[in-house]
Parts: structure tokens; sequence; C-alpha cells
């Protein structure tokens, strides 16, 4: 026999306030790996990379951008610092601006004081005004499986450059390992008012791959 009489809905109030505290939890591991694996914020503690990133500016970065692919120069990253790089023990991420990978012959200075890539000058116009492009002559090659990077306020960065004169010019001790990085910095979110893409500069797109080892 048919029963004509509507179903009442299951459910009600009584449910979600039960269920609530599963979606929270649900919610608050999902946020969590994606914090772990996926994206995290970072602020800038210091001024080291001004006038791009100030101090208490925050940053969004993408913590899978090396695990599917290799760094790029110009790209801004966050990496886990040497200990020979820190002042202090608590300073354990460092986010500087990716100049040579590896295989790169990176040389300070042109005739115009620019630093070159593989015989490429740059054109750097996010450096901090009044800096040099370098606050040193150097001349190396990065090696393989590692990146030199620098501050854009290039005469206020405990960078590659820095650790360079700072440790003999020992090379290794100048460089950063591909497996310390932590990710790309992708976005400049805060303060609102500042808001923007951190893209790679378009003088980046004329360096030449580096030369065959002889």
């Amino acid at each position: 026999m048919i029963d004509d009489e509507k179903q009442k809905p299951r459910g009600g109030r009584g449910s979600f306030w039960k269920e609530l505290p599963v979606l929270l939890v649900v919610a608050l591991v999902v946020a969590l790996l994606v914090r772990q694996f996926v994206v995290q914020t970072f602020f800038i503690p210091t001024g080291s990379m001004e006038q791009t990133l100030l101090v208490d500016n925050r940053v969004l970065v993408n913590k899978l951008a090396y695990e599917f692919g290799e760094p790029s120069r110009g790209e801004i990253v966050v990496f886990e610092a040497p200990l020979t790089w820190r002042s202090s023990v608590e300073q354990e991420d460092f986010i500087k601006r990716i100049i040579g990978v590896p295989g790169d012959h990176v040389v300070c200075c042109d005739a115009q004081g620019r630093i070159t890539v593989n015989g490429q000058p740059l054109d750097e116009p996010y450096v901090y005004p009044g800096n040099k492009m370098a606050p040193q002559k150097f001349d190396i090659t990065v090696p393989a499986g590692r990146v030199w990077v620098m501050g854009d306020h290039r005469e206020a960065s405990a960078d590659s450059l820095a650790n360079y004169n700072g440790h003999n010019q020992d090379i290794m001790q100048a460089t950063i390992p591909l497996e310390a990085l932590v990710g790309r910095a992708f976005v400049l979110f805060w303060p609102f008012g500042r808001a923007t893409w951190l893209t790679v500069p378009e003088t980046f797109a004329a360096v030449p791959g580096p030369s065959p080892a002889a």
C-alpha cells in the first residue's frame, strides 16, 4: 500500500549543531595542510628587500613551486638560511631575489655599473634608490644544485654577496642549496594599499643559459 503522507525532512537545527564541531575540525585540518604543503603567509621582518617589500609587509609563498619545477632568475624566494648567515637562532627563514641559477656566471660590474649574468647586463629598477647594483665587485660561477640570491636593498642585505665576502669568498657558504628553498613569494597582499603580484622583472628574460663547462 502506498503511503501518501509527505515525508518529514530529516535533520534540522539540532543535527547542524551536532555536526558543527566535526566541520570545524575538518576545516582546521584542511587549513593546516594547505599551510604546511601549499601556500603559507610570511611577514617581512627587515628592510633587506626594500623597496619591493617593506618591513611588516605580508606575502603569500607557493610551497609547491619547486616540488614540480626549477627556480628561475628574478624570482623572490623564501629559504631556510644557513646557520652561518643568521645573527640569531630565531632567524630561520630569509627572503631574497634569485640572481643566478646553477651554472650561471655572475659578475659585477660592467662599465655602467650593472651586474651581468652569462654576459647579459641586468637593468634593475627595483634596487633600492641610491644603492649600487652591488656594494663590492665579484666574479663567481654558481655551483650545481645551488642559487645565488641578493636583496633588493643591496647595501643592507645579508645575502650571497655579503656572505661571499664574509666567508673568505667561499662560494658554498655564499649560495643556497635548492633543497633549502621553502617556496616562491608570488603576491604581496598586505597592506592592501601595496598589494601586487610579485612577477619576474623583464630584464631576466634576456639572460642566456650558462655556457657548457669546458
